[in-house]
């Protein structure tokens, strides 16, 4: 008897286990879960602690509310220009309403690849290569928004597409290869031939101004030279005219500036000027103390060298130290 006893307590004492087991659920944060009664939707449970009511309500799966990534395999897509792409996507989207995402599609993410893949092909066929490459922006926008609108009804929200790789074929890389660097080409031929024009320009511009201040400098040297050259003569001139020098220490000076003409071995014939006998006429009186009245038998009296017979003598062996017979030389001057 205390034995059938005992052992209809422990059913009881299990059952009762069992029972709050069954009837005690905690759902954690960011999940829900469905409560069907009988077979049939009975609530939504959020997170906590909930009381069920147990062989009678049923709690199905939880479901993740937070924002989920999916990565889809590459899908093969035929561009405008007939050519065959490989696209990855990548698809962010959130459970929003757990009842929708429970009873309007039997598997949301299957659906959701399914559909972005249609939707994927035909925005990407109404495209050319180059537009496909280059509008990844505009691309993610359309799916975006017809996966959004597609997927509204089934509880869950689509926040985010992005393409994660677009492939052409080996054949339009290598193509696309030989044209980028054909075109890197290009341009570093450009750079290259504006760096030689700059080059050049720069080069002339150096020149030009080296030129113009060379200019410069020659004329402004050439300026000061004559005015030195004139401060000179005109210090000549002044120092002449102070020490006021009389006629015969100018025939003078004129006698000894004469063998200095004849030097040189090119000067064939020498046109005496007609001064130099006057200048001889004023020297020979100097010298032989002529007075008037008296025959002038100094430079080129009777009794004179000058009045001898001479051999004519080239101006380049006349000594310059003579003055008088340096300027009787050039009265005949032989042939070279």
């Amino acid at each position: 008897m205390d034995i059938a006893v005992a052992i209809v307590l422990l059913v009881l004492v299990a059952f009762v286990i069992i029972v709050l087991v069954r009837s005690v659920r905690i759902v954690p944060q960011a999940r829900a879960g469905v409560v069907e009664r009988l077979g049939k939707y009975q609530r939504t449970l959020n997170p906590g602690l909930t009381i069920l009511i147990p062989f009678v309500d049923r709690l199905l799966p939880l479901l993740d509310l937070r924002e989920q990534v999916v990565s889809f395999p590459p899908q093969p897509v035929i561009t405008e220009d007939n050519l065959v792409v490989s696209i990855d996507t990548v698809v962010y989207f959130q459970v929003t309403d757990a009842r929708a995402a429970t009873y309007e599609i039997a598997n949301y993410i299957q659906a959701v690849e399914q559909l972005t893949t249609t939707t994927l092909r035909n925005v990407v066929g109404g495209l050319n290569l180059e537009e496909a490459l280059t509008s990844r922006d505009q691309i993610n926008g359309q799916l975006r928004g017809v996966l959004d609108e597609a997927t509204g009804r089934w509880g869950i929200r689509v926040s985010r597409v992005e393409l994660k790789a677009i492939d052409p074929p080996h054949s339009i890389q290598d193509s696309m290869e030989k044209q980028m660097r054909a075109e890197r080409d290009r341009r570093a031929a450009i750079l290259t031939a504006e760096g030689t024009k700059q080059s050049a320009i720069l080069t002339a511009e150096g020149q030009r101004q080296s030129s113009i201040l060379k200019a410069e400098g020659d004329a402004k040297a050439a300026i000061l030279r004559a005015d030195g050259e004139a401060q000179a003569i005109q210090k000549v001139f002044d120092a002449i005219h102070k020490g006021n020098p009389d006629q015969k220490l100018l025939a003078y000076q004129y006698l000894q500036v004469l063998p200095k003409i004849a030097e040189g071995t090119s000067n064939k014939l020498w046109i005496i000027p007609s001064e130099v006998g006057e200048a001889l006429k004023g020297i020979g009186n100097a010298i032989g103390g002529h007075k008037p009245g008296q025959p002038a038998d100094g430079l080129f009296g009777p009794d004179s060298d000058a009045a001898q017979p001479k051999t004519p003598v080239s101006p380049a062996t006349a000594p310059a130290a003579a003055p008088a017979a340096g300027a009787a030389a050039f009265l005949a001057k032989p042939e070279a």
